[in-house]
């Protein structure tokens, strides 16, 4: 097990900029305005020869209710029990203001170690900051520069015993565990990426957290909590799945600010490294202008959909609402035919068995790979039920089809004059594909070819031997 640092204190003290330069990376969103980071974002941190998992976590703030500030600092105060050690980061430009000093003491008491720094320690200017640090009680503060890089030597040294201690114990734990002799261990599969997508407020966040089983991501009333792309991993129904949570996706002409501009930027990210995209729908009001765009988005990616529709729960006329839905679906997102429609409610955990399956389906139909003789044979009869049009009396024939690659499943078909094929016929073979492949919902690419492109002599213009070429000329010298 990997050992935990947790970098911990106030708000726009350069926790995220530290993260960025420990992971080599910029993953977590970084701005000069307070209270970018909302959620616990884990990254591979590399540090010399070290190797440990780095936290990045909300700014501590002096609020102890239901609100978002308050829901934000039980969030880190958790991620603090989690770590193996905890970095306590300081400003050394503004100096040890009364809030440090609350937090210096409950990490104090939470009996896990703790490193202080003091960041922007870069100039002489913070050369008063880092000494009154020295007066939190936490011992001698190492002096850094996130921004700059500097002082990560010096982290290094710190952070070496506690690592080889974290490993010793660690070694420990397994020789004590008893192993059947002739057991088996089982095989370890790389987890599916899957991306949960939607407008704001939809539940994301609140489903991920049902899913995992524990409240690991901020969830509230609020819309655009999330701001970050945060990646969640967990074993659901035997499979490894890495999910990730991203911001609500809101019209462009409406995201101003450069933070959500930065926000949207991120899942998007998310949505081109993911294999399954989730889009999410509010069950109030499913199929709107931007939610058509988001599923547009994700097949345009290639990536496969899994449409789930949230807040079933508060429904109450099912029956009615999901004949409704299922006929919307068909109709406004063709390019999706076939994709799985799940309802589910992120609150009681209702569906989500459901969503699973199609999860898992859609990802076996994205990989699928069809024989290039069985591919022949269908083509051959597609052309039979309905040929080819034949523009300016020639007919265009289509001579062979194979498959080129999977996920998204992708098909080349030989013909002649492929730019004279009607947009109408090619959706014609997809369609066809879709049925009798067994392949509903997932992006299909179809690329019409001719025999001509794949000719590496093409486009060479013909030339005479240097020889030849000589006789020709004499030749035509004796003739004038």
């Amino acid at each position: 097990m990997s050992f935990v640092l947790a970098i911990v204190g106030r708000p726009n003290v350069g926790k995220s900029t530290l993260f960025n330069r420990l992971v080599g990376k910029k993953l977590a969103l970084v701005d000069d305005q307070p209270g970018v980071t909302r959620d616990l974002r884990e990254g591979a941190a590399r540090l010399g020869d070290l190797r440990f998992t780095v936290m990045d976590t909300a700014g501590l703030e002096d609020a102890n209710d239901d609100s978002l500030p308050g829901r934000m600092r039980r969030l880190t105060e958790r991620a603090v029990g989690l770590a193996d050690a905890c970095l306590f980061l300081v400003d050394a430009r503004t100096g040890i203001t009364p809030t440090d000093e609350v937090f210096a003491d409950i990490l104090r008491r939470s009996g896990t170690p703790v490193i202080l720094a003091a960041n922007k320690a870069e100039g002489r200017a913070a050369e008063a900051g880092v000494i009154e640090a020295f007066g939190l009680g936490l011992g001698d503060p190492l002096a850094l520069s996130a921004e700059h890089g500097e002082g990560m030597a010096e982290l290094a040294v710190v952070l070496s015993p506690m690592i080889e201690a974290a490993e010793a114990r660690a070694e420990e734990a397994i020789t004590d565990i008893d192993i059947e002799e002739g057991e088996d261990a089982p095989e370890r599969t790389k987890p599916l990426q899957i991306a949960v997508i939607g407008r704001p407020n939809a539940g994301k966040s609140t489903l991920i957290n049902k899913i995992i089983g524990e409240d690991r991501l901020l969830t509230g009333p609020e819309a655009g909590i999330t701001r970050d792309s945060i990646a969640v991993t967990v074993d659901w129904g035997g499979m490894p799945m890495r999910i990730f949570d991203t911001a609500g996706m809101r019209k462009k002409a409406k995201v101003q600010e450069k933070l959500e501009k930065l926000s949207v930027s991120d899942g998007l990210r998310a949505v081109k490294f993911a294999e399954i995209v989730v889009v999410l729908l509010d069950a109030a009001i499913p199929f709107e202008q931007q939610d058509l765009r988001i599923a547009d988005l994700a097949e345009r990616e290639g990536r496969a959909v899994v449409v789930a529709v949230n807040k079933w729960d508060l429904e109450e006329h099912k029956q009615e609402k999901l004949r409704d839905m299922r006929e919307a679906f068909e109709r406004l997102l063709p390019q999706l035919r076939g994709a799985p429609l799940v309802t589910v409610s992120a609150k009681t955990g209702r569906g989500l068995d459901r969503l699973q399956q199609a999860i898992v389906r859609s990802y076996d139909v994205w990989n699928r790979r069809v024989p290039t003789a069985t591919l022949n044979r269908w083509l051959q009869g597609m052309v039979e039920a309905h040929p080819p049009p034949a523009p300016s009396g020639r007919r265009i024939k289509l001579r062979y089809m194979t498959q080129a690659k999977t996920r998204p499943p992708g098909f080349v078909v030989m013909c002649s004059m492929p730019e004279k094929l009607p947009e109408s016929y090619s959706r014609y073979l997809v369609n066809g594909l879709r049925e009798d492949f067994d392949m509903p919902g997932t992006p299909i690419r179809l690329h019409m070819r001719s025999q001509a492109d794949a000719n590496p002599y093409k486009d060479r213009k013909k030339s005479i031997p240097s020889r030849l070429a000589k006789h020709v000329r004499k030749g035509a010298t004796k003739k004038s």
